[in-house]
């Protein structure tokens, strides 16, 4: 799957590893001027088969969304004994303009879950830099009883945000995760998902900026 984005601005964004030789100025809220151009690379995963996963633009061009129409894990009842964990890799070809470099600090997942008694789901997301040696991760539990809607943010202090690194094309990865385990009673299934059934859950990032230092 392969899409061309455009992106104006955004405020909050990134868990993952920049550079240190080519650290940013100080940060800053508003874009940049010129736009944004977003690539989807790949998506690869059992949550998000070919076809079922889109992303776009906010259209206040603060942020960008993934929305997923397949996203499932389900445990108990007649449930695949692999239905169990889905996961969904997104890679992303981010092109800023000349001077600025970005970070993603703030990442809002919403979905739905059905927990039966004893029951266990849990959200789970990596972030990470292509070529980086370090992944950020972030888990969010959640147990049974539960028939309801969920959200979990995940967030990084401003002082705390690592940035790409300046003059150099590096992918941005996530890589989502649900996992779910049966209840007390497993004749019954408990399910968590990332999607909705008019396909309107979104995920969403949000983008900080800095400037680049000047070359010498």
């Amino acid at each position: 799957m392969t899409a061309g984005l455009i992106l104006g601005g955004a405020i909050s964004a990134l868990l993952a590893t920049a550079v240190p030789a080519h650290n940013p100025t100080d940060a800053f809220a508003d874009p940049p001027p010129d736009k944004i151009i977003i690539k989807v690379a790949t998506v690869n995963g059992s949550g998000c088969p070919q076809g079922t996963t889109a992303v776009a633009v906010s259209e206040d061009n603060t942020a960008f969304t993934v929305t997923y129409s397949e996203y499932l894990a389900q445990a108990g009842g007649n449930s695949s004994p692999t239905a169990f964990r889905k996961n969904c890799q997104l890679s992303l070809v981010v092109h800023v303009p000349g001077g600025f470099t970005y970070a993603i600090a703030s990442v809002d997942y919403r979905g739905f879950a059905a927990l039966q008694p004893g029951s266990t789901g849990t959200q789970r997301a990596s972030y990470y830099f292509q070529g980086s040696p370090d992944t950020q991760q972030r888990t969010h539990p959640y147990r049974g009883p539960l028939n309801d809607n969920w959200q979990a943010t995940d967030e990084t202090d401003w002082a705390q945000l690592v940035w790409a690194p300046c003059g150099a094309q590096r992918n941005f990865n996530v890589n989502t995760e649900l996992r779910v385990t049966a209840g007390t009673d497993a004749t019954k299934t408990s399910f968590m998902t990332m999607d909705s059934t008019d396909g309107d859950i979104n995920t969403i990032y949000h983008l900080a900026w800095k400037e680049c230092p000047a070359k010498p």
